[in-house]
């Protein structure tokens, strides 16, 4: 599953400039979903996708401010199919956590190879890390990698299935690069494959093209495994085109984020040659991420855990070239939205789905069919199939609002996880927070009054803990108020997030405030790296929110802050 490339970015699906020929040959010898969506954003995107649930019922409904972090309580595909006896890997993105119980490692992955946050170079990332010779989590150890990120996926992925596949292993592989979402980097070769465009897009062209490099070269090791026949194997989307709509966009509106049709309906392509998924075959009913979960069920004969309610339904009928889909539900009705926003709201960038038929923030109804553009506003015309559909959302919202909230709480004290490192990218609070290792440099979030953002934290275990804040992460090994050099740039069509310089600030003084309370207040001297307070931590779950202050009281929220267990 790619990270921002929209249903136009395929040559396949018609767009005129960019090549991506294993796709597209993918694309003939398989089943190919026409009708499918995602949501319009990645991690709500991902959460649907791994628990076959509606993104807003799983807490993930933005990719920062603490409502990127599936709920703990959520059981995720990788849990299902390690249960049924499969190992299972991830590979590249993640973004539904950074702490302990919320990574990956700790939703049923046996085998993780990650980067942080939402991308490479954002804040809960190694620092300074870029697209390129990169360091990544393995199975929660830092190692060094050298080449382009999503060589680097790809290779441990291949490396996973080469060792599942010695073993007799069954194995269930998420591969989730990261490009081509933007910072736009790609090898210098891929983007002189399309030079006579602007640089934005011959560097995001040049990703996807690298992308479509490494399913063909992963298509090739299940030949030589001889194990092709018995894979399933999957291409996908998270969410629609951030870069590629001027070019192609299916006659689409809208693009990521949006809740047009641009913004969610994506590719999804399945081939299985023992199943008979080794035609083409197009499948044109609607259907959704969250009935992936379903649908991987019933072809691996895996069971649904004991009450776990899921939102989505198995398509394996739609991807047979020969299944029965005579009884199939064609009023169904599905939904997805864009909320992007500390706490939901109704209607927000919202569309119901039913069939040819899209209800729009509950304003505007389009037949998709007779309308894939969506300019036509026929809300008027069908008084009653926008009432059904607007009961179905009504009755939904109404299960759904009282669970928002329960916030997502980070484990502090756990006997499995000692160690916990907060940034500043899980701030909950109404505006953005600082979210890529950029804003970090830049000093982004500083306040002319007091900071708003806070951790929402759990503690487990009370007793004394040690925080230690920090404005730099201990990577960069540098005083709290000092500038920083600006890093290395790497090839693209943009600066990496490392290759811009620090901006030096006026700190005073450091402050550790929870629950809203300024329980102590420690002077900061022109050469320290961190701050450190030991505080007694009761149970229970709590508001962390330490600043640092300068010498009018405006105040920056510690970036990085590390809390452990005081011996």
């Amino acid at each position: 599953m790619t990270d921002d490339q929209g249903y136009g970015d395929l040559g396949h699906t018609g767009n005129p400039v960019l090549k991506t020929a294993h796709i597209d040959k993918l694309a003939a010898e398989s089943s190919n979903l026409t009708d499918y969506h995602a949501l319009p954003t990645c991690s709500p995107t991902r959460a649907a996708l791994l628990t076959g649930r509606w993104a807003d019922r799983t807490g993930v409904w933005h990719t920062v401010n603490g409502r990127s972090m599936l709920r703990e309580n959520e059981v995720t595909l990788g849990q299902m199919l390690k249960d049924a006896g499969y190992a299972t890997g991830l590979f590249g993105k993640w973004h539904l956590g950074d702490n302990f119980p919320y990574r990956a490692e700790d939703r049923g992955f046996t085998e993780v190879y990650r980067h942080g946050g939402g991308g490479v170079g954002q804040t809960p990332d190694l620092w300074d890390n870029s697209y390129f010779n990169g360091s990544y989590y393995h199975n929660g150890r830092v190692v060094a990698a050298k080449g382009f990120c999503t060589d680097v996926f790809f290779s441990e992925a291949k490396r996973f299935i080469r060792e599942c596949t010695a073993k007799h292993q069954p194995f269930f592989a998420y591969i989730t690069p990261n490009a081509p979402h933007s910072p736009l980097h790609a090898p210098q070769k891929y983007m002189d494959l399309y030079a006579g465009q602007p640089p934005e897009l011959a560097a995001f062209f040049g990703m996807i093209h690298n992308i479509d490099d490494n399913v063909g070269a992963l298509r090739v090791l299940l030949r030589e495994l001889r194990i092709e026949d018995d894979t399933l194997f999957i291409f996908t989307t998270d969410n629609g085109t951030a870069t590629g709509e001027k070019i192609s966009n299916a006659g689409m509106r809208g693009k990521k984020g949006s809740e047009y049709e641009g913004g969610h309906r994506v590719s999804f392509i399945a081939h299985w040659p023992a199943a008979g998924w080794n035609q083409k075959h197009s499948g044109d009913i609607l259907c959704h991420a969250v009935d992936i979960v379903p649908t991987l069920l019933d072809v691996c004969g895996a069971k649904k855990p004991d009450g776990v309610k899921l939102d989505g339904r198995s398509i394996r009928a739609l991807l047979d070239p020969i299944g029965d889909v005579a009884d199939w539900p064609h009023e169904r009705m599905l939904v997805t939205d864009s909320q992007r926003v500390r706490d939901p709201i109704k209607w927000k960038q919202t569309a119901v789905m039913s069939g040819k038929w899209r209800l729009v923030n509950g304003t505007e109804l389009y037949d998709i069919a007779a309308d894939p553009g969506q300019k036509s506003n026929v809300i008027t015309a069908h008084p009653e199939k926008v009432a059904t559909m607007r009961s179905f959302y009504d009755n939904l919202w109404a299960e759904l609002e009282p669970t928002f909230s329960q916030s997502t709480a980070i484990s502090i004290g756990h006997p499995e996880h000692h160690v916990v490192s907060l940034t500043a990218h899980d701030w909950i609070q109404e505006e953005l927070p600082p979210w890529n290792q950029q804003h970090i440099r830049e000093a982004a979030g500083l306040a002319k009054s007091a900071h708003q953002g806070y951790w929402f934290i759990k503690v487990v275990t009370p007793g004394n803990y040690t925080m230690r804040l920090r404005r730099w992460p201990i990577e960069a090994d540098r005083p709290i108020t000092a500038a920083l050099p600006a890093g290395e740039n790497v090839p693209g069509a943009s600066r990496a997030f490392r290759a811009r310089p620090g901006k030096g600030i006026s700190i005073t003084s450091a402050v550790l405030r929870i629950d809203g309370r300024d329980l102590e207040s420690k002077p900061v001297k022109p050469d320290d790296h961190e701050i450190v307070f030991t505080t007694r931590l009761v149970a229970g779950s709590q508001h962390m929110a330490p600043v640092f202050r300068d010498d009018q009281g405006n105040e920056i929220g510690a970036y990085f802050v590390t809390i452990t267990p005081h011996p």
